[in-house]
């Protein structure tokens, strides 16, 4: 019940958070895009936490605890949740005053793949029931090298960066997008330290990092 609470209280600010963050600056309720980002964001996650809930408590509550340890760590959180505040803000103000506009195709595939990349979050839960908001290594942790995990070290980046990416697009709004291109760049610098982290203190990671050769991005990055 204690884990009901937590979670519905952190879902129902989060919604409140956005709805004002997009609306606020867009003066009106009359923004679609505004709508279809919410409920392409908050229905999925009402359905993940309910799944979490029902199979996997312990993984629910290591999702919703955010505090983090390393100094750099605090510092990654800091800068992002910087970049997502000038985001919306910047998005519903260019809805507002009419800035730039983006073509209704562009938006719909960018909602497209919004869902994709919720996919492949789920799928990384899925996998790793060490899964954590914050940098750390847990009692009896072992290193997963299997699905995603056998295709790149950090497919949960590459799920959020896919997420955050096309959050403007689906708001309709170019300057927010060059805003959210720090995104990519603020968890180059988190992975940076991470593995760090995990190089010293999970054992079989070293040997981890040179079978799978690719971060984020296959053959790339």
């Amino acid at each position: 019940m204690k884990l009901l609470l937590n979670a519905s209280l952190k879902f129902i600010c989060g919604l409140l958070l956005v709805g004002l963050l997009i609306f606020l600056p867009a003066g009106t309720l009359n923004y679609i895009g505004g709508w279809a980002f919410i409920g392409l964001l908050f229905i999925p996650v009402f359905i993940m936490g309910i799944v979490l809930l029902l199979k996997a408590p312990n993984l629910l509550k290591k999702r919703l605890d955010g505090k983090e340890k390393e100094k750099t760590q605090k510092g990654v959180v800091a800068f992002s949740a910087l970049i997502f505040l000038a985001g919306f803000i910047v998005a519903g103000l260019d809805f507002r005053f009419a800035w730039s506009h983006i073509p209704r195709a562009v938006t719909i595939i960018a909602s497209m793949l919004f869902l994709v990349a919720y996919g492949l979050y789920a799928e990384v839960m899925r996998e790793n029931a060490y899964l954590s908001r914050t940098i750390e290594v847990q009692e009896n942790q072992k290193v997963i090298d299997t699905g995603l995990y056998g295709i790149v070290r950090h497919p949960m980046y590459m799920a959020t960066i896919l997420l955050f990416l096309m959050i403007p697009l689906i708001l309709g709004s170019w300057y927010s997008f060059v805003i959210f291109l720090a995104y990519p760049i603020i968890i180059a610098l988190r992975i940076k330290n991470e593995e760090a982290i995990l190089t010293e203190q999970l054992e079989g990671y070293a040997e981890y990092k040179q079978k799978v050769k690719y971060k984020i991005i296959p053959f790339i990055w």
